[in-house]
């Protein structure tokens, strides 16, 4: 077996199972607030395939495995999307906050996976010596995975630009005017988001703002997660 394919492995898991359940969290909360769009659509499924974006899901993570192996033998960081689940606002018995609370769960599924991955860590460690060491190298490098896909995806999705989560948010708490104003740059938030994360960093020495995002912000919720369960608080 190549030395790499365990870390991709575990890194791909850890990937698909966050962004897979972040949309069908949005899915399942949508129909419990009387949208049931998703579900006519087939979208409300835990299947990985349902949700596939092409370059979100496949190619960006895709690259940036192979990148990190390639150039550190590890992956240290995880970034994608997935296509997004329909969600009609006017079939929601209450369009302005179930539009709010839709939006959140997406980000709150994210925030319990990384909690309960740093717990199954505990179960790993106390079943070391039922296993082989690669087994458990595997394991524990999947669960540091999980936490950090995790509070990637989350956080990041929290940022208060729509389409992403937090900008969906910030539309359905803001006075009507700025709301307005917020929601009108929804068509070209994927576009601004790429070009800030991926194109300006190329042309601008020095200008790195997804890593001072994993650095400042991701970095800090990582050890908050370790700390909450029990794990001391991380590095």
């Amino acid at each position: 077996m190549p030395d790499w394919l365990p870390e991709a492995a575990a890194a791909v898991l850890a990937a698909v199972l966050a962004i897979t359940l972040h949309e069908a969290a949005h899915g399942y909360a949508a129909l419990a607030l009387g949208d049931d769009t998703a579900k006519r659509l087939g979208r409300i499924s835990l299947n990985p395939l349902r949700h596939v974006d092409p370059v979100g899901t496949l190619l960006l993570p895709g690259l940036m495995v192979a990148g990190q192996l390639l150039a550190l033998g590890r992956v240290e960081a995880l970034f994608g999307w997935a296509k997004p689940v329909p969600v009609d606002i006017f079939r929601l018995r209450s369009p302005r906050w179930g539009m709010v609370l839709v939006a959140a769960a997406g980000p709150a599924v994210n925030a319990a996976l990384a909690v309960a991955a740093a717990l199954l860590a505990h179960l790993v460690l106390a079943g070391q010596g039922l296993m082989g060491p690669e087994l458990m190298e595997f394991l524990m490098r999947f669960v540091g995975l999980s936490i950090l896909a995790n509070l990637v995806l989350g956080l990041f999705n929290l940022l208060p630009l729509p389409p992403l989560d937090g900008g969906r948010i910030m539309v359905g708490i803001l006075p009507r005017a700025p709301a307005l104003a917020l929601a009108r740059v929804e068509p070209y938030g994927l576009l601004i988001v790429i070009l800030v994360l991926f194109i300006a960093p190329l042309a601008v020495p020095g200008w790195d703002p997804m890593g001072v995002f994993v650095r400042e912000v991701v970095a800090p919720a990582f050890n908050l997660v370790l700390l909450l369960t029990g794990h001391g608080g991380g590095r």
